[in-house]
């Protein structure tokens, strides 16, 4: 395991209440005078999550993940913005944060001085959490000393995970972890984190919703964006799960074939797809493993209806098929 440059963050629990306790702990006195008024505050969101703000300098990317019991955590607390950075805010989560942290960090401000900046003027601050990743993945992390037991944060390297009303430390523990062990490409990364916290224990009071966003320059559907990547289950009792799912298509669907996934389309491949070519009405010449003109453009035909045609053709040669999109045909349509 690569070596981690923590901070920690723990909110330290009050007098009445105990980290330790298997029931939900009592709010205090001031707790309760601060949720009155909050709710008359129309910047007032409760969004008990846990969630990992992260910046990867090879992919030059920033992203987002996170999951809660609540509804559409997605449109909440994820923010992420190319050559800027990311930001997750949650708690008692002033949504302003996000377009205005990206405007800071966008100016060049560091993560910590847009944490800063961000809470200076805030008359609630200690009911908000916040985790911030800067364009070059400085990263800083704020728990306010309101925020619902179990609350806390973990720095590292280029990331940030933060949580609250968690089933304990570990969840956070867990995150870190699986970040820093796991492979691949940023979102991967993410999604490893969200998955170990959720095994570890997650958000006490349940699943309901999960989300990942990744920005990079030209990312985008088209290349003139820097949206790489914006999934969300907004109501599911299993988000995460679905949230890997989905992942799992958008790779399949965007993802870059590698060459040494390639396979050249002899004549036992090609009497495969032309026969599924048949069966699914885009064929009507013989099944006889010749690879040729009409073959290939009623396969470009098919693929384009699966939304697949990323994956064929990437050097102009159309008589290699990626095996990643073989697999997947064969398992999608297995008679």
């Amino acid at each position: 395991m690569p070596t981690l440059f923590l901070s920690f963050g723990i909110i330290p629990a009050p007098a009445v209440q105990s980290t330790a306790c298997r029931r939900p702990c009592p709010v205090s006195p001031f707790q309760l005078d601060l949720d009155h008024e909050l709710r008359t505050d129309p910047n007032w969101r409760l969004t008990v999550t846990y969630s990992i703000v992260a910046y990867d300098p090879v992919e030059r990317a920033w992203g987002v993940a996170v999951a809660s019991k609540f509804l559409a955590v997605g449109a909440v607390v994820p923010w992420a913005q190319a050559q800027a950075g990311a930001i997750a805010t949650q708690a008692h989560a002033r949504v302003r944060f996000g377009p205005d942290g990206l405007g800071l960090l966008a100016q060049g401000h560091t993560a910590q001085e847009t944490l800063a900046l961000l809470l200076k003027d805030d008359p609630n601050a200690a009911v908000r959490q916040v985790g911030i990743v800067d364009a070059h993945g400085g990263a800083a992390a704020h728990t306010g000393s309101g925020c619902q037991e179990w609350a806390g944060h973990r720095i590292g390297r280029g990331f940030a995970c933060q949580g609250n009303i968690l089933t304990g430390a570990d969840t956070l523990d867990a995150m870190v972890e699986a970040f820093s062990d796991a492979s691949g490409e940023l979102a991967d990364r993410l999604m490893a984190a969200l998955q170990a916290g959720d095994a570890a224990g997650g958000d006490r009071r349940g699943r309901q919703s999960a989300a990942i966003r990744v920005a990079k320059p030209g990312g985008g559907y088209g290349g003139d964006t820097d949206r790489y990547l914006d999934l969300r289950v907004d109501d599911d009792p299993q988000p995460i799960h679905k949230l890997k799912d989905l992942l799992d298509t958008h790779h399949l669907y965007f993802g870059e074939p590698r060459s040494e996934d390639l396979l050249p389309i002899g004549e036992a491949i090609a009497r495969e797809l032309q026969a599924l070519l048949v069966a699914e009405g885009y064929y009507r010449g013989g099944v006889n493993g010749e690879w040729n003109e009409d073959s290939k453009q009623a396969f470009w035909n098919f693929i384009g209806n699966e939304n697949l045609e990323e994956r064929w053709n990437p050097d102009g040669n159309t008589d290699l098929i990626d095996a990643v999109v073989l697999n997947y045909l064969r398992e999608r349509f297995k008679g």
